[in-house]
Order: C-alpha cells, then sequence, then structure tokens
C-alpha cells in the first residue's frame, strides 16, 4: 500500500539534547538522504556543524545506520506503527586535523 502508511516521521536529536525535525520521510529514503537533510537543517548558530554527509552517524535502536540503506530497512519492529515518531541520535565526527584546530 502505497500512501500515507510509507511515510515516517523522523526526529534528529543532536548531541547538545536539541532536534532537527520532525520531518516527514518516504519509507523509500536512503540513509545517505537523511544525512543530507540533516546538514541543510543543521542550525547556523551552532559551531562545529558537520560539513560532509561523512561527517555525521546516525544511530537508531542502537545501530549506525549504514549510507545505502533505506529508512523502511532501518525501520524498528517496534516501531511498526505508521504515524510513529522514530528518533535518531546524530553524531558529529570529527577528523584529528579538525579537534587539534
Amino acid at each position: 500500500m502505497a500512501g500515507v502508511q510509507d511515510q515516517l516521521e523522523i526526529k534528529f536529536r543532536l548531541s547538545d539534547g536539541s532536534d532537527i525535525g520532525p520531518k516527514s520521510f518516504p519509507a523509500a529514503t536512503s540513509v545517505s538522504t537523511l544525512k543530507e537533510s540533516i546538514l541543510a537543517q543543521w542550525p547556523k548558530e551552532k559551531e562545529n556543524g558537520p560539513r560532509t554527509v561523512k561527517d555525521v552517524k546516525l544511530i537508531s535502536a542502537g545501530k549506525i545506520l549504514e549510507n545505502n540503506k533505506t529508512v523502511g530497512e532501518c525501520r524498528s519492529p517496534i516501531c511498526d506503527e505508521s504515524h510513529a515518531l522514530w528518533f535518531s541520535n546524530t553524531i558529529i565526527i570529527y577528523t584529528a586535523a579538525e579537534s587539534s584546530a
């Protein structure tokens, strides 16, 4: 069945406890596309934000989500209802060169 049931509302929790979202995404959306959405919505006033998709790791249900997977493939079995809010921890990865600057 296509339509509303194929949509998930996702809220991204940042490391400082603030959130991006919730925003609705089709179940066929890739994790890489979610990361691009985070980059576009990242609060401009926050320092040391991610620069690229490679800088962002999404964690849901204790698992790091792979870029080539879809939201539907990553959804927890606990979260089967289409109206459920899906939280994903957003981790920013910094390289050694960036952290010493």
